[in-house]
């Protein structure tokens, strides 16, 4: 696949990494468990998988034909946001997910299953959003993984998590069919985070569109897109399974040197496998079986 030299130069030589979705744009912030990240995507069925990273950082050379890379850095302010409007604006009517390196998107029966097919039975109910939960993953022994990050011997939080009512701006109203969700190492460690990063909900998987756009809490600008089902019955949901608080909570010298490890009583090992995550309650199959 090209090398596109920076965005601008991908939008305007795209070509087919965006006529047809679903297409995975997948963030690169740190060297970190990036060919994983990419090899997952590209197995669960995307169309076409964008790599938006610095060009300091290697591409494995066993995906490279699979993966349209762009120089990108995230260093700047709001790369994520600049980038995925930019790709909505350039692409409209197309299916998006974004995430970052060292995560993977799990979705009900995603080992026997497409992600075009979880698209296509959404699309069916009349939604153009998929809500996932970013349940987020860390070593056991963070003396042996110091970066919190190991695959083998990850694991997550099987309880803790709770929703609150989103109000609508400015006032105390809830907004309809729209809740916050918490959990994880954020909340267990909510004194290192800020406010404004507390959240776990995030509508990873869209379908783009004419003056749609991401803002910076992970939101749409269009209410119905940040709905966590439709009015008459519950929809399907996913999880972006995440090493990304983790890591942050031990790269940051203010939180690495009061966490000694993240096990407690509630850890449990990762199965990467969807049944444990349905199993969990942290997400559902909808109508979807």
């Amino acid at each position: 696949m090209p090398h596109h030299l920076s965005l601008k130069n991908f939008l305007k030589d795209a070509g087919s990494a965006l006529a047809k979705g679903p297409v995975a744009l997948i963030f690169v912030e740190d060297d970190v468990e990036v060919g994983t990240t990419l090899r997952h995507h590209i197995n669960c069925g995307f169309v076409s998988v964008v790599a938006f990273m610095p060009d300091a950082f290697e591409l494995p050379e066993d995906i490279a034909e699979k993966v349209h890379r762009v120089t990108y850095s995230m260093m700047q302010d709001q790369a994520l946001e600049t980038a995925v409007n930019a790709v909505i604006a350039a692409a409209p009517d197309i299916w998006l997910y974004y995430c970052y390196n060292a995560e993977y998107l799990f979705y009900p029966f995603c080992e026997t299953r497409s992600v075009g097919e979880m698209i296509a039975f959404n699309t069916e109910e009349r939604r153009d959003t998929i809500l996932t939960y970013v349940v987020d993953l860390y070593a056991d022994n963070l003396e042996k993984f110091p970066n919190a990050v190991s695959l083998d011997h990850a694991h997550l939080d099987r309880s803790g998590y709770y929703a609150l009512a989103r109000n609508k701006p400015g006032t105390s109203w809830p907004e309809e069919r729209q809740l916050d969700f918490y959990g994880g190492l954020r909340w267990r460690y909510e004194e290192h985070v800020p406010e404004a990063s507390r959240k776990i909900d995030r509508v990873s998987l869209f379908k783009s569109a004419k003056g749609l756009a991401l803002q910076g809490n992970h939101t749409f600008n269009e209410p119905e897109y940040n709905t966590y089902a439709c009015e008459w019955h519950h929809n399907i949901s996913a999880a972006v399974m995440s090493f990304r608080t983790a890591k942050a909570l031990k790269r940051n010298p203010g939180s690495s040197f009061d966490i000694e490890t993240f096990q407690w009583h509630n850890s449990a090992p990762f199965d990467w496998h969807s049944r444990q995550l349905l199993d969990l309650g942290l997400m559902e199959p909808g109508q979807w079986f």
